[in-house]
């Protein structure tokens, strides 16, 4: 029996700060051994994953003595929080704590796909030197949208304008007089989409936001802008996104999450052939520093639940 099962990779010197006081499990490769898992989590007190596993369903359940879940991330929509709350089991995203990484994501995206030529390197290696083609833009001039102005969008801000860059947000459930929109513009949902040349996801994953950015709103936007979508998967219509791609009708995009994780080759299939598009495995929050940072806030939050201090 173990108080505390990791089913997903977690900064090591955070794993033996837990294991110094709690009988741990530490497998970053848990999270595909279902069964296995299930039957750890059993008799566990406390499970700590990060996007993959699904703490919900049977695995829920059958945890029968689980006091609290620590999530190695800000994300919980793997996670049934309602059925946690009912049963009075504790969940602790490890917030704040990856947000630099995800704000450099997207500037560093956005760079890419404005300036053009980082996409080119097949084609300089086969010799055909396309420097005409590949004449692009610069961050510091255009305008930076942010679809939900929550603390990521906010370093978001802060990096764009020091390079130059207008800021403008839409976040209806932030206030208008709140002090985060200062120096920002608080635009509707429409405004923004058609005013951006940059427009950055910062929304969870509800039945509200689920396929919010579709065609129809993809037809808003300029056909030169850029969508970055480092939230959640399943907020972008990702064969209207490779549609308007393949139109010209968006000048690039770049996906750190999909609406199915880990994205197979099926599922991958929709994206060939898309030159002007970056792919990565939900990985914008996870740095060497910020994995750092999040296993430790983490393994704090869930050592002092357990030792009945929360």
């Amino acid at each position: 029996m173990h108080d505390i099962i990791i089913s997903e990779f977690m900064d090591q010197a955070a794993v033996d700060l837990l294991a110094r006081d709690f009988k741990t499990h530490y497998d970053p490769d848990l999270v595909d051994k279902p069964e296995e898992l299930a039957k750890l989590a059993a008799s566990a007190r406390s499970l700590i994953v990060r996007n993959r596993t699904q703490v919900r369903g049977a695995l829920l359940e059958g945890a029968g003595s689980l006091e609290c879940v620590g999530r190695l991330g800000v994300g919980l929509d793997n996670i049934d929080v309602d059925a946690c709350k009912a049963r009075g089991v504790a969940v602790f995203p490890a917030t704040g704590a990856n947000d630099l990484s995800v704000a450099e994501y997207v500037i560093a995206t956005a760079m890419m796909l404005l300036r053009r030529a980082y996409l080119s390197t097949d084609r300089v290696i086969a010799g055909e030197w396309p420097r005409n083609a590949l004449i692009g833009g610069e961050l510091s001039g255009r305008v930076m949208g942010l679809v939900g102005f929550g603390a990521i969008a906010r370093e978001v801000a802060r990096r764009a304008g020091a390079l130059g860059m207008p800021v403008i947000a839409f976040d209806p459930f932030l206030p208008a007089d709140h002090a985060a929109w200062k120096g920002v513009g608080n635009r509707s949902l429409d405004a923004l989409l058609t005013e951006a040349d940059v427009v950055s996801l910062h929304t969870p994953l509800t039945t509200e936001t689920r396929h919010m950015i579709d065609g129809k709103v993809l037809e808003l936007m300029k056909d030169s802008a850029v969508l970055i979508n480092a939230a959640r998967g399943g907020v972008v219509d990702e064969d209207a996104l490779c549609a308007a791609l393949k139109a010209g009708k968006l000048a690039g995009a770049a996906l750190d999450v999909f609406e199915k994780e880990p994205l197979d080759a099926e599922s991958g299939r929709r994206f060939a052939g898309i030159g002007n598009l970056v792919l990565t495995p939900h990985i914008a929050g996870v740095t060497e520093e910020s994995n750092v940072r999040v296993s430790r806030v983490t393994a704090e939050a869930v050592l002092k639940h357990l030792r009945g201090n929360s």
